[in-house]
């Protein structure tokens, strides 16, 4: 990746670079990714690493730039979210704004195009975008059908850990995630471990397995401290993610006597991939979390099973239904 690309980038989404030679990475160009991270929910550390490059290349296309269809791998970018957000505006159920042109996406816009007598093939061309137009911008302020689905989702879900199907996730902690498998279990939970070193890789193990919620677990070294997030992108953010985030962050210092990092809306792969409300939870340091691995075993599986009884905030605690 040329730096000079990269700079050319930045400036065409607002972020300046100019006081760096063209070609040159420099304070300025570090700052401005930086900048573009923290506005993308990304990792916060000026380095132009693989995540944070692509999100650079998404940020960059705007509805019209190309021909938008179900491919594989899939087409990612603003463009696809600006597409998602107007579909799901008008009541076509796009899935979550996410940027991502799936199988969601591909029915939402091929239902559209039935409604609106155009061609029925599943791209999204000038015709499309021009049917998109001519039902105006405001689509863009109105809330995606999307958001009223998973609430009521979470809201008719039985709200007990019985049969509630948890992907534990993580890297470098097998022994809490097994130890807090057989505690899920014993509260009635279906449990499957999702442990690949790729983020990407997790979130498709438990789309593949229909789980009903993702908790992951990673390791931080050198910091005596917990964060939780949980995905919010594009002006989206899942309800039953921040709900469990929260929970989380509540209860995991405490026990393991850490700092509390707080809660934070991110666009990580894990959570912008699984199809389930989602939360990446970081701890440190390593010697302390292996030290308590009974007892973080012991709180997550409370702290599941109180998401479960109440997913949502504005949701009373009733116990199994």
């Amino acid at each position: 990746m040329e730096v000079r690309d990269l700079q050319q980038r930045l400036a065409g989404l607002s972020f300046d670079t100019s006081d760096d030679s063209a070609g040159h990475f420099g304070h300025h160009t570090a700052s401005a990714i930086c900048a573009f991270q923290e506005k993308r929910g990304l990792r916060v550390d000026g380095v132009c690493g693989d995540q944070t490059w692509a999100a650079v290349v998404e940020a960059g296309y705007r509805l019209g730039d190309r021909l938008i269809y179900l491919r594989h791998p899939m087409l990612r970018g603003d463009d696809v979210a600006s597409l998602q957000r107007r579909l799901g505006a008008l009541g076509f159920d796009a899935g979550r704004v996410d940027g991502i042109f799936g199988p969601d996406t591909q029915a939402a816009l091929t239902e559209f195009q039935r409604n609106t007598g155009q061609v029925v093939d599943g791209v999204c061309g000038p015709a499309t975008i021009h049917g998109l137009e001519r039902l105006g911008k405001s689509q863009d302020e109105r809330e995606p059908v999307a958001v009223v689905r998973e609430a009521e989702a979470l809201r008719q879900a039985p709200r007990t850990l019985h049969a509630k199907h948890v992907a534990l996730g993580g890297d470098g902690l097998h022994a809490v995630l097994s130890a807090a498998a057989r505690t899920l279990a014993e509260a009635g939970a279906v449990v499957t471990l999702v442990q690949h070193p790729d983020q990407s890789e997790q979130a498709g193990e438990a789309n593949a397995c229909e789980a009903d919620v993702y908790l992951g677990l990673f390791l931080v070294a050198g910091r005596e401290e917990c964060s939780s997030a949980y995905y919010a992108g594009h002006r989206y953010e899942s309800e039953g993610g921040r709900r469990l985030a929260e929970l989380v962050q509540a209860a995991v210092p405490a026990v393991l006597g850490i700092h509390d990092a707080g809660v934070r809306g991110m666009t990580l792969p894990v959570l912008k991939e699984t199809r389930m409300p989602a939360v990446l939870c970081e701890v440190g340091p390593p010697e302390r979390v292996v030290a308590g691995a009974a007892a973080l075993a012991s709180v997550l599986t409370q702290v599941l099973g109180d998401w479960a009884a109440q997913p949502c905030d504005d949701l009373e605690e009733t116990g199994s239904r």
